[in-house]
């Protein structure tokens, strides 16, 4: 969604149960629904799971996906306190995905252009993070932070490169008001 900064921060999250179930979970579960990779080359090198999907536009229907069982009871309590903070009620969850981007693997500069988009607020929350992650939103260098949610402009070019030594992995959701 077009808000008028690169990110808008949100605050701290308590989402220490969900970095520990992604720390535990077997390594096939990264690679068992590949379909934001296969649809989105810019996301090639990253693995995800899917909580939440849509489809159909305008007009929606919003399905739990492979992710959603090992994950909503740590998940939704997170999406719950940030929407009761930052947003109005009475929305939708449209997408739900934990993204994972391996050491030396970088997403390249592109801008979100589905037009659910235009409508809904992307919001990372940063569970695994390094020093020597960069997200440039813009021109802006951004260095997110463990558990520091915040919203992402993503009409906005925008990029990730990780130089680290360990993976960094976001939940991200978009959240779309009534």
């Amino acid at each position: 969604m077009l808000i008028d900064t690169p990110i808008r921060r949100l605050g701290q999250v308590d989402c220490r149960a969900l970095t520990r179930r992604v720390l535990a979970v077997d390594e096939a579960a990264w690679y068992a629904d590949p379909r934001r990779q296969d649809d989105y080359e810019v996301h090639a090198q990253t693995q995800s799971i899917i909580l939440v999907f849509f489809t159909g536009w305008p007009t929606v229907q919003v399905a739990h996906a492979k992710g959603w069982e090992g994950f909503n009871d740590v998940a939704v309590p997170i999406m719950q306190h940030i929407v009761e903070q930052h947003y109005p009620p009475g929305g939708m969850v449209l997408r739900a995905v934990l993204a994972r981007l391996p050491p030396g693997c970088a997403i390249d500069a592109h801008v979100d252009r589905h037009p659910s988009f235009s409508v809904a607020h992307r919001i990372h929350v940063p569970l695994v993070t390094n020093d020597k992650v960069r997200f440039i939103v813009g021109t802006e260098d951004i260095h997110p932070q463990q558990a520091q949610a915040f919203e992402l402009n993503n009409a906005m070019p925008h990029s990730v490169r990780n130089d680290g030594d360990q993976a960094r992995i976001h939940f991200i959701f978009d959240y779309s008001p009534a």
